[in-house]
């Protein structure tokens, strides 16, 4: 999973960003993207929880932060090198930052 980030001191370079639409393409065709999608600002935000059996809920982001995940893909790459490269041509790598985290292994 790769969370896509917004970030406080995005990159100075002044070269131009790359195309989102062209990494999404390149990347789908690939078969490396399998989904992904742009998230409702943090306003739009509900978070849930339950305490001593109670139910919870505000609005808004479960953390106040400059930082927030604005977006996230689904990607099937071999390995975490692999899962890098995708994320170094990914505009939000200059414009923001990318985590990426893979499923844990669920044991039965």
């Amino acid at each position: 999973m790769m969370f896509v980030c917004s970030d406080a001191k995005p990159d100075t370079d002044p070269t131009e960003l790359p195309d989102i639409e062209k990494w999404v393409a390149e990347n789908d065709s690939r078969g490396r993207r399998l989904t992904g999608d742009v998230l409702a600002p943090t306003s739009a935000a509900t978070t849930v929880r339950v305490r001593d059996g109670e139910l919870l809920v505000s609005e808004g982001p479960f953390a106040e932060t400059a930082e927030v995940i604005v977006g996230f893909d689904l990607l099937d790459c071999a390995d975490l090198d692999e899962a890098i490269e995708v994320a170094r041509t990914h505009p939000m790598a200059r414009q923001g930052r990318l985590e990426l985290r893979p499923f844990a292994a669920v044991s039965n």
